[in-house]
């Protein structure tokens, strides 16, 4: 299994920037995608989650009416599109798979299948 992450990018506050994760060695519309970012000094966070179908989505209340994730099935593809990027955006964006018999979930530890990451950088 491979999930490939890109996009990321130093940008300046309020500009967009969408990643991409592209998936390979598994059934794709067989998993819930989330996202997760890693800021220096902290840990992995939830940031938001697609289901398998695409019809559920989950957002962590920073990014809700910023950020909207979203799927292609036909290209084993999952997008994190960010708008009104803000300098504490700043963090490593992984990619994650998770069973899609199973509820959607924000814990790291729910997802087995983790991409390499993509740095966005905002500056203010």
């Amino acid at each position: 299994v491979q999930l490939q992450a890109s996009g990321g990018g130093l940008v300046q506050t309020g500009v967009s920037l969408r990643l991409s994760c592209a998936a390979s060695g598994l059934t794709f519309s067989n998993y819930h995608m989330g996202w997760f970012r890693q800021a220096p000094g902290k840990e992995r966070e939830f940031v938001a989650a697609v289901s398998w179908s695409g019809g559920t989505t989950d957002y962590t209340d920073s990014v809700k009416g910023r950020f909207t994730v979203s799927r292609d099935n036909a290209k084993n593809t999952v997008y994190l599109q960010m708008n009104s990027l803000q300098p504490e955006d700043t963090a490593i964006y992984y990619c994650a798979a998770r069973d899609g018999f199973s509820g959607m979930d924000r814990k790291r530890s729910a997802y087995a299948y983790w991409g390499q990451g993509t740095l966005v950088t905002v500056s203010s």
